[in-house]
């Protein structure tokens, strides 16, 4: 490993991609401390001091690396735009237009992308509305009310516009995915406070006793659950093809051998996100429904984050959104008939409908274990939470999809790195064959 790391600074072009890469991190780093103009500070934390339980606030602190708590110029972070970005995609397989556009090669990709900007900045002023008018609430505005919501919207809206900028140079002139190297950071950044809060919890000097198996626990559950993470992304069951052998002018043609790679893990981290954002919405009506309709506000109340009914919601929500996103993303019918065009077919399987029937019972089996592993990793952080009364931000790092996030994009860009040195005759991050990436 080590020697790896050294060959990295021997290449320079990769050396160069490598600095410039940390160089933008370390520039968005500084940013997430710039606060936002008008904000009283102290007011701010006892604010947010309160509200600082609720899951919507702590999955945005952990996605912005803190800076939604201290409301800085990028307290929004990158969130819109990967919300805007989902929003199209499905959008894309039911608007006939947008689904033509995506089949029109680079121009198509171009458009598809200058719409999801203007989606991106759609949501930024929906969300900074949301928040200014918050913080009136709290009377943490230095200025009248109308000038301070509109100097939150531009300043917001500026920064995740400016963060998506810095994550396309990234992705251009570094190294990885520029977006998701963004929300990587974001989220290791907040690992040292966790550190200190389970030091607090444990270690010398604690408030209180706390037994040391604890500990323990806590660090092989964490190795363990990156291990399984590793394992399940990278997952994947190969469906053999074969090419047919064609004859034109006395040369034969064709005859090679490859494979379909079927994802475990299809839908990616999308399933959490969708069940985490529906599940918002029982705790914010609970605030809304009036007190003289107690059967209603007991109902929502069922669905208090950690409780029972919550998780078993919770995980319900994400088998079925794996399930959902998988069918909109994977198309069996389209790879059946792409084999008839280019005359490939899987051994033993009929082309045509046979094929497509066979792809689509493959990938819902494999799916059934990849929906079922998402649900458990989404879990099991709420679970260690409330079962050691320890802080969400310490058990986020147990599971859910900061992790998900942060060992996904370390796999992509070491593959990424893995292939420039291989290219210039190096050897990789494995000895024995090549880091698999993910597809």
């Amino acid at each position: 490993m080590l020697r790896t790391i050294l060959n990295m600074f021997r290449i320079t072009e990769l050396r160069n991609r490598v600095f410039f890469t940390l160089g933008l991190l370390a520039v968005y780093r500084i940013g997430a401390y710039i606060p936002t103009p008008g904000i009283n500070p102290d007011k701010l934390k006892g604010l947010f001091g309160a509200a600082g339980s609720s899951g919507l606030m702590n999955m945005m602190d952990l996605f912005t690396g803190g800076a939604m708590r201290n409301v800085t110029i990028l307290a929004l972070g990158i969130m819109p735009y990967i919300s805007a970005s989902i929003i199209l995609q499905l959008m894309t397989s039911v608007v006939p237009t947008l689904e033509k556009l995506s089949h029109e090669g680079e121009a198509g990709r171009k458009k598809i992308n200058q719409y999801t900007r203007y989606g991106t900045v759609l949501v930024c002023i929906i969300q900074s509305m949301m928040l200014s008018n918050q913080l009136v609430k709290g009377g943490v505005n230095l200025i009248p009310a109308p000038w301070f919501n509109i100097i939150v919207m531009i300043t917001l809206t500026a920064g995740t516009l400016w963060l998506m900028w810095l994550g396309e140079q990234i992705t251009s002139r570094g190294i990885g995915n520029g977006i998701s190297l963004i929300i990587m950071a974001g989220i290791v950044s907040r690992m040292p406070v966790a550190a200190r809060q389970i030091w607090a919890l444990y270690g010398t000097g604690a408030s209180e006793s706390r037994p040391f198996w604890q500990v323990v626990m806590l660090a092989v559950m964490f190795v363990g659950v990156v291990a399984g993470v590793i394992y399940v992304i990278q997952g994947q069951r190969r469906i053999p093809v074969q090419y047919a052998k064609r004859v034109s002018g006395g040369k034969v043609f064709g005859g090679q051998s490859t494979y379909i790679p079927l994802r475990v893990n299809q839908a990616g981290v999308i399933p959490i996100i969708f069940a985490s954002a529906i599940l918002m919405l029982p705790a914010a009506l609970s605030r809304a429904v009036p007190d003289s309709w107690p059967m209603l506000k007991d109902f929502l109340g069922l669905f208090a984050r950690g409780g029972l009914v919550y998780l078993l919601t919770y995980a319900g929500g994400i088998i079925f959104f794996c399930f959902f996103y998988t069918a909109i993303t994977f198309n069996p019918v389209q790879i059946s008939d792409d084999f008839k065009r280019s005359g490939a077919f899987i051994p033993g399987v009929r082309p045509g409908k046979p094929t497509a029937d066979f792809l689509e019972y493959t990938m819902v089996r494999i799916t059934v274990a990849g929906s079922i592993f998402l649900a458990v990793i989404a879990v099991v952080p709420m679970i260690v939470a409330r079962q050691l009364q320890i802080n969400y931000l310490v058990a986020s790092f147990l599971g859910g999809t900061g992790l998900l996030i942060t060992v996904g994009v370390m796999l992509d860009t070491m593959q990424q790195i893995e292939a420039h040195l291989l290219m210039r005759h190096y050897d990789g991050f494995m000895k024995d064959g090549k880091l698999k990436g993910r597809y």
